[in-house]
C-alpha cells in the first residue's frame, strides 16, 4: 500500500482511523487521570502541579503538536469516510432492522463526532488558548487553570454544554474503542468479550469522570 493509498483508499482511511483512535484513547486516559488531580482536596495544588509539568515542559508541548495532528487526521479521514459511506448508499435498505443490524450510534459515528468536534472547539477556547496566549505559546507563565474552571463551571449553561459533549463521547467510544483495535487486527473470537467488555467500561467510566468534573465545580465538591 503506497502513502497515497493509506490516505485515499477504504482500507487505508480504516487504518488511519484505527490507529490515531488508539492514540487519542491513550490522550484521553492521560487527559483524565491529570484533571482527576481536582479531587484531592487540596484546593487545586496537585492539580495545577500536574497541569504545569504539561504546560511548562518541552517534551508534553512536542507530543502536543502531534496530539493535534492526529485529532486533525482522525476528525478529516472520519468525514472521508462517512460521506464514502453515504455515497455509496443509493437508496436505503429494504428491511430497517434498527438495532438488530447495529446499534444506533454505530450509524451515528459522523453526527457524534460532529458535537465532539464542536465540544472540542468550546474547550480549546476556554482552556487551552487562553493558557498558551499567556505563555506566549511558548514555556512562559501560565494561568491558574484551577480557578479558571471554578469560573468556568459556575455558569449552569457550560457545565450542561460540557455534559452533553461527555455523553456524546461515550458514544462514540462505545463504538470507536472496539472498532480501532478490530481495524488494527486486534479481533480474535478468544480476547472479543474481553476487548467488548474493556470498550464499554472505558466508554462509560472516562466520559462520566469528565462530566462530573464541570458538575463538582457547579455544586461546590471541590
Amino acid at each position: 500500500m503506497t502513502w497515497k493509498q493509506v490516505f485515499t483508499s477504504s482500507v487505508g482511511k480504516k487504518l488511519v482511523m484505527g490507529f490515531t483512535g488508539i492514540f487519542l484513547i491513550l490522550f484521553l486516559i492521560i487527559h483524565v487521570g491529570l484533571n482527576a488531580c481536582i479531587w484531592a482536596g487540596d484546593n487545586g495544588v496537585m492539580f495545577t502541579q500536574a497541569a504545569h509539568f504539561m504546560g511548562g515542559n518541552w517534551v508534553p508541548r512536542v507530543l502536543e503538536i502531534g496530539l493535534f495532528a492526529g485529532l486533525l487526521l482522525h476528525i478529516i479521514q472520519g468525514y472521508m469516510l462517512s460521506f464514502s459511506n453515504q455515497s455509496k448508499r443509493s437508496q436505503g435498505y429494504a428491511v430497517d432492522f434498527g438495532n438488530r443490524g447495529s446499534k444506533w450510534y454505530s450509524r451515528s459515528m459522523g453526527l457524534l463526532g460532529t458535537i465532539i468536534l464542536l465540544f472540542l472547539v468550546v474547550h480549546i477556547s476556554d482552556f487551552w488558548l487562553p493558557n498558551r496566549v499567556s505563555q506566549g505559546f511558548l514555556l512562559g507563565p501560565e494561568i491558574n487553570l484551577f480557578d479558571k474552571m471554578r469560573v468556568e463551571f459556575s455558569e449552569l449553561w457550560v457545565v450542561i454544554l460540557y455534559v452533553l459533549g461527555c455523553l456524546s463521547l461515550g458514544y462514540h467510544l462505545a463504538h470507536g474503542f472496539q472498532s480501532a483495535f478490530r481495524t488494527i487486527g486486534v479481533h480474535n473470537k478468544k480476547y472479543n468479550t474481553l476487548l467488548s467488555t474493556i470498550g464499554y467500561a472505558f466508554a462509560i467510566i472516562v466520559p462520566l469522570a469528565f462530566a462530573m468534573m464541570p458538575v463538582s465545580f457547579y455544586l461546590g465538591w471541590v
